[in-house]
């Protein structure tokens, strides 16, 4: 017996914690984008990243259900991780914005 969303959850919680540091490389990499324009992957990082702790918690639900035989535990402690890290990062980038919008505006 398979968890998948233990899978599924540790996905979504890869893509959180590299949403915003792909959004940055991305900005580097093309001109098209700017830095600022990378701010826009910030809640959709924060979003993956409680989107993967939900889908934790239904994993945790299943292996409840059938006893440990569902599997994942592993699994769902490295999404606990990459969830945290994705919010951390989320909530460093969002206040480095912060902090830079509020300096342009003081600037002028």
């Amino acid at each position: 017996m398979r968890n998948a969303r233990a899978s599924l959850a540790l996905v979504v919680a890869g893509c959180g914690a590299l949403a915003v540091p792909a959004a940055i490389v991305l900005s580097r990499q093309t001109g098209r984008i700017h830095l600022l324009d990378a701010a826009w992957a910030i809640p959709a990082a924060m979003a993956l990243s409680v989107g993967a702790l939900l889908f934790a918690r239904g994993a945790r639900g299943q292996m409840r259900r059938t006893l440990d035989r569902a599997g994942g535990a592993g699994r769902l402690r490295a999404t606990r991780w990459l969830a945290g890290l994705g919010i951390c990062v989320a909530l460093s980038a969002s206040i480095a914005v912060g902090f830079y919008e509020l300096l342009v505006r003081l600037e002028h």
